[in-house]
């Protein structure tokens, strides 16, 4: 019988888009008066407290405070904005396919989870995007207080979804050590290549894209243990 299935967001179900946020961040530094690459270097080097701490404007302003910068309430709001309206882009860029796999498996029977490392203005947009409802339950790390890979995170979607961890298959592409922490807790494991290819990452099965997902579920079995991280 269908089980749950817990997905990564970036790499996994869309580009994460890292030159074009760049771009974002940039102009955010120009918007708030400083420099623009100084500011893509803050934004990267604050990526962990970004994840579980800070407000989009709250970000805006501490890295423009950290470069030396002193920008006015306005300009905090407009540099925050163009991040806003960049996750919101970016949460309605799935591809067709991944789509279409998504629906194909609720319309069998899985339940589907999010489980994401992201930041404010990610889970802000979130409720918006056409991927949302297609999600039983999204988990975000900068709501949820705590990131991939540490078990908080999952353990939080299997709680709210009501099953145990042993039922449950974890699909991403392994950035952050999220393949062996979902693991760690009893998840299932499939990795992901679609975006990217981090085989040096897990040793465990993997699918070249989503499409490939719903056969890849049949051999591995909601109930089987991850692979070993290689």
């Amino acid at each position: 019988m269908p089980g749950t299935i817990l997905f990564d967001l970036f790499h996994t179900l869309l580009d994460g888009a890292d030159a074009q946020r760049d771009r974002v961040v940039a102009r955010m530094g120009e918007i708030v008066g400083v420099d623009p690459t100084a500011m893509v270097y803050a934004y990267h080097d604050s990526w962990r407290e970004r994840l579980v701490r800070w407000s989009a404007e709250e970000t805006v302003r501490r890295l423009a405070r950290r470069l030396g910068g002193k920008p006015s309430a306005d300009q905090v709001r407009r540099a925050a904005a163009l991040r806003l309206e960049l996750a919101s882009w970016l949460l309605n860029s799935a591809p067709s396919g991944t789509l279409v796999t998504l629906d194909g498996l609720r319309a069998a029977g899985w339940r589907l989870g999010l489980v994401s490392n992201a930041t404010a203005e990610v889970a802000e947009a979130w409720p918006s995007s056409g991927l949302s409802r297609r999600f039983d339950v999204a988990v975000f790390s900068c709501v949820a207080g705590v990131a991939k890979p540490e078990p908080g995170i999952y353990l939080a979607a299997v709680d709210k979804l009501g099953v145990a961890p042993q039922d449950c298959v974890f699909v991403g592409d392994g950035a952050d050590d999220e393949l062996a922490g979902a693991a760690a807790v009893g998840l299932s494991v499939v990795r992901t290549a679609e975006f990217v290819d981090r085989s040096r990452v897990w040793a465990g099965p993997v699918v070249g894209s989503l499409a490939e997902l719903s056969e890849s579920l049949v051999g591995l079995g909601v109930r089987q243990r991850g692979a070993s991280a290689a």
